[in-house]
Parts: structure tokens; sequence; C-alpha cells
């Protein structure tokens, strides 16, 4: 007896329940009038590039704006996507003050002094906002990722909680993959236990706290207090860890093998973007940040300098290394693009048209901290793809495009950091 096809099929494992792309033998054409198709969740992503850009053959000619501008020598391996990709000038954050902090209040746009006392402060980034929305939903909050073999340090990312706490990223394709996709091999019962001692430990830990609040002075209390806020966030996380631990991981449909130890270069970078289209195709997560490893890229790509060096280029070999560089950057844009676009959403649209994609760093070039390099991408936040857009105000907030974004996946936000408002010259 042959079995009917139905509108929706299902791929079972063992593990995982993967929805197979609405297929005209399945019968969709005739279904399609009649049932409307859920709409496709946003998702963000954000790659910084740490050290700037090469300042001459980065960006395009501020004459030429709107849809009729030309690529610069930097971006020409992104010829194939122009109409795909827009380039905004004259952004940059106020309250940037120090070129060797660059990455660390990109998504932020905080004063590091805002807090009077302390030699150091941040806020929350931007993808942090947009996860406490869309995070509530998947079994990742967001997934931050870094690199290692780095000067600030393997597993520092660009995200940034919402008590100006780093949230913790991963270095490596292979903890990468592993967290994403790997079931646990420990029995539920194990594991539920092993969740409840912690939380034990945690409400041990509070009572403590509390008891320990009554005599303290003001300061001190003020500290106690950024404490119980941590242990908070870490109760939020076991609580969804909770939620979660009896359901399956979902693999990606292209069945993605496990990454080999020791990878590096430009190739790890490659494998990173990968795995971070797959935690999205997989809604394993809806928000993603990428700390790029530059200095990895540099060794991959033969180059003998740092990352800091060769911010310092002058015209010769450093120069030479920093256009290399940023071409080296750009097919690695290309190659995520072509794979945005290349991912099929379980209605037949392409994942690219549901993501929007930030790559950039707030430090244009040696120590100058105006016109941030920033590149969108994505059809997710509805902004207007194709463009060069140069701002009137040399001095438009980074945090405005930042702001626009937001507003443009659905995440309602009257303002973020020092923004004025959103960016019409962005929207569709």
């Amino acid at each position: 007896m042959n079995t009917p096809l139905i509108r929706r099929s299902f791929l079972r494992s063992s593990s995982a329940l993967i929805a197979l792309p609405f297929l005209e033998s399945l019968g969709f054409r005739r279904f399609a009038s009649a049932a409307p198709v859920p709409a496709r969740p946003k998702r963000m992503v954000f790659i910084g590039i740490g050290w700037g850009v090469t300042q001459e053959t980065w960006y395009p000619d501020v004459k030429q704006t709107g849809a009729e501008w030309a690529l610069p020598e930097g971006l020409k391996p992104l010829a194939k996507h122009q109409k795909d990709i827009t380039v905004i000038q004259n952004c940059f954050h106020k309250h940037s003050m120090d070129p060797h902090s660059c990455s660390t209040f990109w998504l932020t746009g905080a004063n590091k002094y805002g807090v009077p006392g302390k030699s150091f402060s941040n806020t929350i980034s931007v993808d942090q906002v947009a996860a406490e929305q869309f995070g509530k939903d998947t079994r990742f909050t967001s997934l931050a990722l870094s690199g290692s073999g780095e000067s600030h340090g393997p597993g520092l990312s660009l995200a940034w909680n919402r008590q100006g706490k780093p949230v913790a990223g991963l270095d490596n394709p292979v903890a990468t993959f592993h967290k994403l996709f790997s079931d646990e091999n420990t029995p539920l019962a194990q594991r539920q236990a092993a969740l409840k001692r912690q939380q034990s430990v945690l409400d041990t830990v509070l009572v403590d706290a509390r008891d320990l609040a009554r005599g303290l002075g003001k300061e001190d209390n003020d500290k106690l207090g950024e404490y119980l806020e941590s242990i908070r966030d870490i109760e939020i996380q076991l609580s969804k860890e909770g939620q979660w631990l009896d359901v399956p991981k979902v693999k990606p449909s292209d069945h993605m093998a496990e990454p080999k130890q020791g990878m590096s270069g430009d190739k790890e970078i490659r494998l990173m973007y990968d795995l971070l289209v797959a935690a999205l195709q997989t809604d394993a997560t809806r928000v993603v940040t990428y700390r790029q490893p530059v200095d990895v890229l540099l060794k991959g790509l033969g180059l003998k300098f740092a990352g800091h060096n060769i911010s310092h280029y002058t015209p010769g070999p450093r120069m030479e290394a920093s256009q290399t560089r940023d071409r080296g950057q750009s097919e690695l844009l290309a190659h995520l693009i072509e794979k945005l676009k290349a991912t099929k959403e379980p209605d037949g649209s392409r994942l690219f048209d549901h993501v929007s994609v930030a790559l950039g760093t707030n430090v244009r070039s040696q120590h100058y901290l105006d016109n941030c390099p920033t590149i969108l991408t994505g059809g997710g936040a509805g902004i207007k793809l194709g463009q060069h857009i140069v701002m009137p105000d040399a001095k438009t907030p980074l945090c405005n495009v930042w702001l626009t974004l937001l507003n443009g996946v659905g995440v309602n936000v009257k303002s973020f950091g020092d923004s004025t408002g959103v960016i019409e010259q962005l929207r569709a």
C-alpha cells in the first residue's frame, strides 16, 4: 500500500527531526494559497575585524553615492555581491578615545570612564539587546565566537551583557561544533542531578551573600550588588539549560562533519563562518557575534606582521600587507554571503533574506577613530542594499546604525547607546 504524500515531510533520526523544504512533488503548490506559511525568524550577525582597514583603498569614493558606486580595490572580491552589500561612511563612537580597545566598545558605544571612580566600564552590546528578545525561543540565547592565538587572549568576544560584563566566547571550530551539534553521552538523569546540584550551590551562595550585605559600606554594597547580578545571570542560564536538557540537538542538513584539530588561518575563519550559518539554519541561536582573529588571518595569508603593526602602515611592505588583509577579509565575507544565499529555509526562501549582517570595527586605521569601516548585508533588517551612503554629518553616531538594524529586525527599542535616531537613508 502506497503511503500518501503529505504537504510537509520530515527526516527523522534517533537524535533529530529536520523539516524538509516545501517540495512541489509533495503537493506544496496545491496548498500554497490555502494555508499561510509562518514568517521566518529574524537573525543578526556581527563580525568585528579589529585593527581597521587600508583607508586609501578600502573606502569607496565619497563622490559616488547611492546605487552608482565603484568597488574600491579592498572590496573587489565582493563584486559578485555588490548589489547585496551597503557601505556607510562618516559614523563613529563619540566616546572612543583608546584605539587599542577598538573591539571592546564597537557594539556598545560606551564611555570607558562613564562610571565615576572606575577606570573601566562598559554597557550592553547591540547583539545582546537582540538576544534578550530572540533568545527566548532558542537553545542558545546567543553565540559568541572568538579566535585562538590572538594578542587580546582566547575566548574574549565582542558581546557584553546588561551589566557591562564580557560574554565568554568559543575560540576554535572544534569546540563550537560540539557545543552546537554534539549530544551529551551522559544519561539524562545524571545531567538533571548535576544541574540541580549547581542550582543548590547558587542558592547557598545567595543566602550567604545577603547575610554578608548587612553592615557593609556603600562601596562594598555596590560591589556585592554587581556580584549578585552575575549570580542572577548564572541562575537564568541554568534555568534555560534545564529546559533544553531532554531536547536533542538538531544537526545541520548538509551533514557537516566534525572539524579537524589544529586548523588555522583563513581556513579556520571560513569554517567558523560555516558553523555560524549552520547555527542559524538549525535555529540553535538567532544572534551571533564573531571577533575575527586578525592575527590568525594574517598568518594564513603568509604575512609576517601582527594586526596592530599593520594598522600603522606606511607606503611599502606594511601597506601592501594591509591591502592583502583587506582583500582576504572581503573574500571571506563573499564566502559567507554565498553560504547564506545557498542555505534554504523550510519555506524555500534563502537564509540570506532573513539575516542582518554587519562587518566592521570602530577604528579606521592607525589611531584614527572616525569614519568606522562598516559593511551591511542580508535582508533581515529591511535596509537598502547595493548602496554607498555617506552621512552628511561626519559625527553621526555608529549607534544610529545599530538602532536602525535593531528596529529593522523587530526589536523595537527607542534608543541604543548614544544614538540620536534611526538612519532613514538605510531604510528600504
